[in-house]
Protein backbone atom coordinates (compact mmCIF):
# COMPACT_ATOMS: atom_id res chain seq x y z
CA UNK A 1 0.00 0.00 0.00
CA UNK A 2 1.16 3.70 -0.91
CA UNK A 3 0.26 4.98 2.67
CA UNK A 4 0.79 2.92 5.93
CA UNK A 5 -1.15 1.75 8.60
CA UNK A 6 0.36 4.37 10.95
CA UNK A 7 -0.40 7.25 8.50
CA UNK A 8 -3.92 5.52 7.67
CA UNK A 9 -4.95 6.17 11.83
CA UNK A 10 -4.21 9.38 11.59
CA UNK A 11 -6.23 10.25 8.49
CA UNK A 12 -9.03 8.57 10.78
CA UNK A 13 -7.79 11.15 13.74
CA UNK A 14 -8.02 14.05 11.47
CA UNK A 15 -9.86 13.52 8.47
CA UNK A 16 -9.83 16.88 6.81
CA UNK A 17 -5.86 17.58 7.48
CA UNK A 18 -5.12 13.89 6.73
CA UNK A 19 -6.87 14.43 3.13
CA UNK A 20 -4.57 17.69 2.92
CA UNK A 21 -1.39 15.75 3.85
CA UNK A 22 -2.40 12.50 1.69
CA UNK A 23 -2.71 14.86 -1.54
CA UNK A 24 0.27 16.37 -0.60
CA UNK A 25 1.73 12.63 -0.12
CA UNK A 26 0.72 11.78 -3.43
CA UNK A 27 2.08 15.16 -5.26
CA UNK A 28 5.21 14.76 -4.21
CA UNK A 29 5.82 11.08 -5.05
CA UNK A 30 4.91 11.87 -8.55
CA UNK A 31 7.23 14.85 -8.71
CA UNK A 32 9.80 12.09 -7.70
CA UNK A 33 8.48 9.55 -10.58
CA UNK A 34 8.29 12.31 -13.32
CA UNK A 35 11.05 11.72 -15.36
CA UNK A 36 9.27 11.24 -18.40
CA UNK A 37 6.53 13.25 -19.80
CA UNK A 38 4.62 10.43 -20.59
CA UNK A 39 2.61 8.44 -17.89
CA UNK A 40 3.86 5.41 -16.83
CA UNK A 41 2.02 2.49 -15.31
CA UNK A 42 3.05 3.30 -11.81
CA UNK A 43 2.30 6.59 -11.86
CA UNK A 44 -1.26 5.40 -13.21
CA UNK A 45 -1.74 2.73 -10.21
CA UNK A 46 -0.62 5.59 -7.56
CA UNK A 47 -2.90 7.74 -8.86
CA UNK A 48 -5.97 5.06 -8.91
CA UNK A 49 -5.00 3.86 -5.27
CA UNK A 50 -4.71 7.46 -3.65
CA UNK A 51 -7.24 9.04 -5.33
CA UNK A 52 -10.13 6.17 -4.62
CA UNK A 53 -8.16 6.15 -0.51
CA UNK A 54 -8.91 10.27 -0.41
CA UNK A 55 -12.67 9.59 -1.98
CA UNK A 56 -13.20 6.82 0.49
CA UNK A 57 -12.00 8.98 3.68
CA UNK A 58 -14.31 11.92 2.50
CA UNK A 59 -17.27 9.19 1.98
CA UNK A 60 -16.98 7.43 5.26
CA UNK A 61 -16.50 11.11 7.31
CA UNK A 62 -19.66 12.30 5.03
CA UNK A 63 -17.78 15.76 4.17
CA UNK A 64 -19.25 17.81 1.84
CA UNK A 65 -17.51 18.29 -1.22
CA UNK A 66 -18.30 19.55 -4.74
CA UNK A 67 -15.89 17.53 -6.41
CA UNK A 68 -16.36 14.41 -9.02
CA UNK A 69 -14.35 11.37 -9.15
CA UNK A 70 -13.55 10.30 -12.33
CA UNK A 71 -14.34 7.46 -14.46
CA UNK A 72 -12.18 4.93 -15.26
CA UNK A 73 -11.34 4.78 -19.04
CA UNK A 74 -8.91 2.60 -21.18
CA UNK A 75 -6.51 5.79 -21.80
CA UNK A 76 -3.64 5.82 -19.31
CA UNK A 77 -3.05 9.54 -20.13
CA UNK A 78 -6.65 10.50 -19.99
CA UNK A 79 -6.87 8.66 -16.20
CA UNK A 80 -4.11 10.21 -14.98
CA UNK A 81 -4.57 13.79 -15.92
CA UNK A 82 -8.53 13.63 -14.56
CA UNK A 83 -6.63 11.88 -11.20
CA UNK A 84 -4.22 14.39 -10.86
CA UNK A 85 -7.13 17.00 -11.33
CA UNK A 86 -9.07 15.65 -8.35
CA UNK A 87 -5.90 14.94 -5.87
CA UNK A 88 -5.32 18.88 -7.09
CA UNK A 89 -9.50 20.10 -6.41
CA UNK A 90 -9.68 18.33 -3.18
CA UNK A 91 -6.51 19.80 -1.27
CA UNK A 92 -7.45 23.11 -2.78
CA UNK A 93 -11.02 22.28 -1.14
CA UNK A 94 -9.92 21.11 2.67
CA UNK A 95 -6.45 23.30 2.97
CA UNK A 96 -8.04 26.82 4.03
CA UNK A 97 -10.53 24.32 6.01
CA UNK A 98 -7.61 22.56 7.41
CA UNK A 99 -5.44 25.65 8.72
CA UNK A 100 -8.76 27.08 10.27
CA UNK A 101 -8.87 23.87 12.62
CA UNK A 102 -5.23 24.16 13.35
CA UNK A 103 -5.81 27.93 14.37
CA UNK A 104 -8.67 26.71 15.86
CA UNK A 105 -7.02 24.40 18.00
CA UNK A 106 -4.23 26.43 19.02
CA UNK A 107 -5.91 29.44 20.10
CA UNK A 108 -8.47 27.18 22.69
CA UNK A 109 -5.50 25.47 23.88
CA UNK A 110 -4.02 28.90 24.65
CA UNK A 111 -7.47 29.94 25.74
CA UNK A 112 -7.55 27.79 28.63
CA UNK A 113 -4.07 28.12 29.91
CA UNK A 114 -4.27 31.33 30.72
CA UNK A 115 -5.60 32.24 33.79
CA UNK A 116 -7.07 35.79 32.69
CA UNK A 117 -9.09 34.41 29.91
CA UNK A 118 -12.86 32.82 30.29
CA UNK A 119 -12.55 29.06 31.09
CA UNK A 120 -14.25 25.99 32.40
CA UNK A 121 -12.92 23.92 35.02
CA UNK A 122 -13.06 20.87 36.30
CA UNK A 123 -11.99 19.42 39.44
CA UNK A 124 -9.50 17.37 39.57
CA UNK A 125 -12.18 14.35 40.74
CA UNK A 126 -14.55 15.27 37.27
CA UNK A 127 -12.03 15.37 35.49
CA UNK A 128 -10.82 12.17 36.62
CA UNK A 129 -14.33 10.76 36.25
CA UNK A 130 -15.08 11.61 32.79
CA UNK A 131 -11.62 9.70 31.54
CA UNK A 132 -12.91 7.02 33.37
CA UNK A 133 -16.46 7.35 31.52
CA UNK A 134 -14.57 7.83 28.31
CA UNK A 135 -12.15 4.22 28.75
CA UNK A 136 -15.57 2.60 29.48
CA UNK A 137 -17.64 4.06 26.36
CA UNK A 138 -15.00 2.82 24.06
CA UNK A 139 -15.20 -0.95 25.52
CA UNK A 140 -19.09 -0.95 25.24
CA UNK A 141 -19.74 0.90 21.75
CA UNK A 142 -16.92 -1.30 20.74
CA UNK A 143 -18.26 -4.43 21.92
CA UNK A 144 -21.74 -3.40 20.86
CA UNK A 145 -23.28 -5.71 18.51
CA UNK A 146 -26.18 -3.81 17.27
CA UNK A 147 -24.45 -0.83 16.37
CA UNK A 148 -23.45 -0.42 12.62
CA UNK A 149 -19.56 -0.43 12.23
CA UNK A 150 -19.72 2.79 10.63
CA UNK A 151 -21.82 4.39 13.41
CA UNK A 152 -19.50 2.80 16.02
CA UNK A 153 -16.85 4.00 14.43
CA UNK A 154 -17.88 7.27 14.30
CA UNK A 155 -18.79 7.70 17.92
CA UNK A 156 -15.21 6.36 18.60
CA UNK A 157 -13.32 8.53 16.55
CA UNK A 158 -15.54 11.25 18.70
CA UNK A 159 -14.70 9.91 22.29
CA UNK A 160 -11.49 9.74 20.99
CA UNK A 161 -11.19 13.33 20.07
CA UNK A 162 -12.91 14.42 23.13
CA UNK A 163 -10.29 12.65 25.07
CA UNK A 164 -7.68 13.98 23.15
CA UNK A 165 -9.13 17.90 24.25
CA UNK A 166 -10.01 16.85 27.92
CA UNK A 167 -8.06 19.27 29.97
CA UNK A 168 -8.83 20.86 33.75
CA UNK A 169 -9.63 23.81 31.75
CA UNK A 170 -10.93 24.03 28.32
CA UNK A 171 -12.61 27.18 26.24
CA UNK A 172 -15.99 25.79 25.35
CA UNK A 173 -17.67 22.24 25.89
CA UNK A 174 -18.85 21.62 22.26
CA UNK A 175 -17.34 18.28 22.20
CA UNK A 176 -19.26 17.29 25.42
CA UNK A 177 -22.77 18.59 24.33
CA UNK A 178 -22.12 17.01 21.02
CA UNK A 179 -22.11 13.62 22.91
CA UNK A 180 -25.03 13.99 24.29
CA UNK A 181 -26.57 14.15 20.77
CA UNK A 182 -25.13 11.38 20.07
CA UNK A 183 -26.93 9.65 22.80
CA UNK A 184 -30.13 10.52 21.69
CA UNK A 185 -29.53 9.42 18.37
CA UNK A 186 -28.03 5.55 19.83
CA UNK A 187 -31.24 5.51 21.98
CA UNK A 188 -33.45 6.18 18.71
CA UNK A 189 -31.32 2.99 16.97
CA UNK A 190 -31.30 0.87 19.76
CA UNK A 191 -34.02 1.45 21.87
CA UNK A 192 -33.52 0.00 25.33
CA UNK A 193 -30.28 -1.79 24.28
CA UNK A 194 -28.79 1.47 24.37
CA UNK A 195 -29.21 2.17 28.00
CA UNK A 196 -25.82 1.15 29.59
CA UNK A 197 -24.66 3.73 26.49
CA UNK A 198 -26.97 6.38 27.25
CA UNK A 199 -26.72 6.28 31.13
CA UNK A 200 -22.58 6.84 30.78
CA UNK A 201 -23.17 9.34 28.37
CA UNK A 202 -25.99 11.29 30.91
CA UNK A 203 -23.03 11.15 34.02
CA UNK A 204 -20.79 12.92 31.21
CA UNK A 205 -23.29 15.46 30.66
CA UNK A 206 -24.09 15.83 34.29
CA UNK A 207 -20.79 16.42 35.17
CA UNK A 208 -20.33 19.01 32.88
CA UNK A 209 -23.59 20.89 33.54
CA UNK A 210 -22.09 21.28 36.73
CA UNK A 211 -19.12 23.16 35.49
CA UNK A 212 -20.81 25.27 33.24
CA UNK A 213 -23.37 26.45 35.81
CA UNK A 214 -20.55 27.06 38.52
CA UNK A 215 -18.49 28.59 35.83
CA UNK A 216 -21.43 31.06 34.58
CA UNK A 217 -22.45 31.59 38.81
CA UNK A 218 -25.37 30.20 38.54
CA UNK A 219 -26.68 28.98 42.24
CA UNK A 220 -25.61 25.74 42.87
CA UNK A 221 -28.34 23.48 42.75
CA UNK A 222 -29.31 24.52 39.22
CA UNK A 223 -30.57 21.96 37.56
CA UNK A 224 -30.20 21.71 33.49
CA UNK A 225 -33.60 21.94 32.18
CA UNK A 226 -32.51 19.73 28.90
CA UNK A 227 -31.34 17.11 31.21
CA UNK A 228 -34.66 17.02 32.91
CA UNK A 229 -36.28 16.66 29.92
CA UNK A 230 -34.46 14.10 29.07
CA UNK A 231 -35.32 11.83 31.87
CA UNK A 232 -39.23 12.37 30.78
CA UNK A 233 -38.05 10.64 27.82
CA UNK A 234 -36.12 8.08 29.72
CA UNK A 235 -32.53 9.00 28.23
Amino acid sequence: MFFSEDFIASVEENPISGIVDACNKILDRLEELSLSPEWSELEHELLWESASFIRLVIQSNELDINVVFPQATGDIKHNCSKLLEYVNLVKANFEAHSVRLKIESYTSRYSAALKSSFAYEFSQGDLDRIQTIVNELRAQIAANKSLQDDHKRRLLKRLEHLQSELHKRVSDLDRFWGLVGDAGIVLGKLGNDAKPIVDRIKEVAEIVWKTQARSEELPSDSQNPMLEHEDDMSL
